[in-house]
């Protein structure tokens, strides 16, 4: 069974296209990537209907038509005359199928030999690709005898062409064995042994295709050869097939996503967004979420999405193409609004809210009653997207969705409901009146920690929540709580580091010191690493605060504190070069290599309530899982969390 990009064929999609779509599903290899209508250069609006990518078989693009004996008039090697309504409509004049079908297949080669990575290193076919392409063309309603007797044969070759009994399962003639014979005879070399495609080349391929994908690579040894430009892409990290198809297939009105933390959610966002912004330049287009440094980051990673060009050879564009956030031409200005809920509520409405969170949800109760009378008109966005939605009131996406171009209802939600730190009952179908049955995606794979911090911080979470019985991967119709197990990550690491002191100024020595060495030692950049803190009570704050950072200027490490008010938390600067120091809450949605969680006794916060309980699990289980890499935990007292985290480091010093 292969996999297939995006998971379902559009609604829009003929009967033919729909058969075709479901025999590639069903009958080529389990290793086998099918990509439907493809965008392989925006720029050029060329979209191929199929592009096939294989270990075994190389890559195979493929034009489908849904012609029939009827739709033909007079055919050439060159431009084919054709009925535009079955047989008896006007003509038209379009290219040979073939013809589009290779120049699909040689403007993909022609990106991908530039990456030396791809090319064979040696022999007669030195600095070629080290992999097969080809092309063909798949008429879904008309069989070989058809194809003869109208001579179409002798405008596309036959080994270039799959016909309805040789792709439709319900034929009598159809064989799946004899459906991979004829695609791979749709290439003009034989195949060999070493052009198999690894892993790797798979993810290259996909990586220089397909933009939306990319995560980072490091780009090295830029040369030339025969005055063409050679990158080599290495440690290229991108989307997984099942987060691709996501960030694909969530175009098509409202969804949910709930995933794990460090899945990819707020990755999938921001792909979604720079996806929306490149194919309706007319939309508006809104990013909620619920802090402000977190609307930083989203902003920062579309920017980034937006300037990067589709092909990562055209270095003049890239190096021209960092818009300014002044621009009024820059997309993130025209088309785009990113902010937190509370921003864009007291930006849009005419209504001056009250300090006191009861008071603004009564204003907000008041708010929607106009909304609905008519009283007060809410602005349109064409798209919605919200990230954190476990954070989110019932009425605050009632009020969202009053703002939701009832035409698109293009709206996406992703949320974790193992990090809700608020203690808030949300319905979907009812608080946003859209039915998300069906229209719901998990993601359960950790990508972000080592496999020893996410087992770390699960462990924890899993004994400490009161949500036992909610831990669940499906999603059901009444829409519980369901906490969602991560599945292993293959990545491996060191072990989280504990530390029990008796101050919290001992405590931010040993973290100094450990910063210092992470530096030096393992060139992890401060830029890379975050404290993050937690105490009993706001009268506390300062103390912990003022510790940190006399101990990081001390040993002359560079910080920001940016969580020190609400206009350093608006102006945070995810790659600003200094360690960040940040409470919890404000860290959501981000991720650090390196992460030191001080004054762990803090937790649970003083006076917290019984139902408090579970947002102080996750609130801990959150900063734990925003280290990607490297953990340190440190407490002075042996109370609240910290007792769990003491017990955890005597057992690692028993082993």
């Amino acid at each position: 069974m292969a996999y297939m990009i995006p998971e379902t064929i559009p609604g829009t999609a003929t009967n033919g296209e729909r058969i075709l779509f479901n025999t590639f599903r069903k009958h080529l290899p389990d290793d086998y990537i099918v990509y439907y209508e493809p965008h392989i250069n925006n720029g050029h609006h060329r979209r191929p209907d199929y592009v096939i990518i294989g270990p075994d078989l190389g890559l195979l693009v493929l034009e489908v038509k849904d012609y029939t004996e009827n739709t033909l008039h007079t055919l050439s090697p060159d431009d084919w005359h054709i009925h535009t309504q079955k047989g008896t409509g006007s003509l038209e004049t379009v290219k040979n199928p073939i013809t589009q079908a290779r120049n699909y297949a040689f403007h993909i080669h022609n990106k991908l030999k530039k990456d030396r990575n791809l090319l064979q290193q040696e022999g007669a076919y030195a600095n070629s690709l080290k992999f097969r392409y080809g092309y063909g063309v798949v008429f879904t309603r008309m069989k070989e005898a058809q194809i003869i007797r109208n001579e179409i044969h002798r405008c596309i070759d036959l080994n270039l062409l799959l016909t309805r009994e040789e792709i439709d399962p319900d034929d009598e003639q159809f064989n799946a064995d004899h459906l991979l014979e004829r695609m791979t005879s749709m290439f003009p070399h034989p195949f060999h042994q070493r052009q198999w495609l690894s892993e790797d080349d798979m993810k290259a391929i996909r990586y220089h295709l397909f933009p939306e994908v990319r995560i980072s690579a490091d780009i090295r040894q830029r040369g030339y050869y025969q005055d063409d430009l050679l990158l080599s892409l290495h440690n290229i990290q991108a989307m997984d097939l099942h987060q691709e198809s996501l960030a694909r297939q969530i175009g098509d009105r409202h969804r949910l996503i709930r995933g794990v933390a460090g899945s990819g959610k707020t990755l999938i966002l921001a792909t979604r967004a720079r996806t929306l912004l490149r194919e309706h330049p007319e939309w508006r287009i809104l990013v909620l979420c619920y802090g402000s440094p977190l609307s930083c980051n989203i902003r920062s990673m579309i920017r980034n999405k937006l300037s990067e060009p589709e092909d990562l050879f055209e270095w003049s564009v890239m190096e021209s193409s960092q818009a300014n956030d002044n621009d009024a031409d820059d997309p993130l200005n025209r088309q785009l609004e990113i902010s937190t809920f509370h921003d864009w509520l007291y930006k849009q409405f005419p209504v001056k809210f009250a300090m006191s969170e009861k008071e603004t949800e009564r204003q907000i109760a008041e708010l929607l009653d106009q909304l609905d009378s008519g009283k007060v008109t809410a602005p349109q966005y064409d798209a919605i997207l919200i990230d954190e939605g476990q954070d989110l009131e019932p009425q605050w996406l009632e009020v969202i969705t009053k703002a939701l171009n009832p035409e698109t209802q293009s709206l996406l939600i992703v949320e974790d409901k193992a990090q809700k730190i608020f203690r808030r009952k949300v319905s979907l179908s009812r608080n946003t009146g859209l039915d998300f049955r069906g229209r719901s995606k998990i993601l359960s794979i950790n990508y972000r920690n080592t496999s020893q911090i996410v087992g770390f911080a699960w462990d924890f979470y899993r004994s400490h929540s009161k949500l036992k019985d909610k831990f669940q991967t499906t999603i059901t119709a009444n829409e519980p709580a369901e906490i969602i197990p991560p599945q292993g990550t293959k990545r491996r690491g060191p072990e989280p580091q504990m530390r029990r002191c008796n101050s919290i100024q001992e405590e931010m020595q040993w973290v100094a010191e450990q910063m210092q060495h992470l530096h030096q030692e393992k060139k992890v950049e401060y830029a890379d690493m975050a404290i993050l803190y937690r105490v009993k009570g706001s009268s506390k704050n300062a103390f912990i605060v003022d510790a940190i950072r006399q101990e990081l200027d001390k040993n002359r490490i560079p910080h920001n504190w940016f969580t020190e008010s609400k206009k350093t938390k608006d102006n945070f600067d995810r790659n600003h070069p200094s360690v960040k120091i940040s409470t919890i809450d404000s860290a959501k949605g981000m991720d650090f290599r390196a992460v030191f969680i001080v004054n762990v006794d803090g937790m649970p916060r003083e006076k917290a309530k019984e139902e408090d309980w579970d947002e102080e699990v996750s609130r801990f289980y959150i900063g734990m899982t925003r280290a990607m890499e490297y953990l340190y935990l440190s407490y002075s007292k042996v109370e609240g969390f910290a007792k769990w985290v003491d017990e955890k480091a005597h057992l690692s010093i028993g082993k």
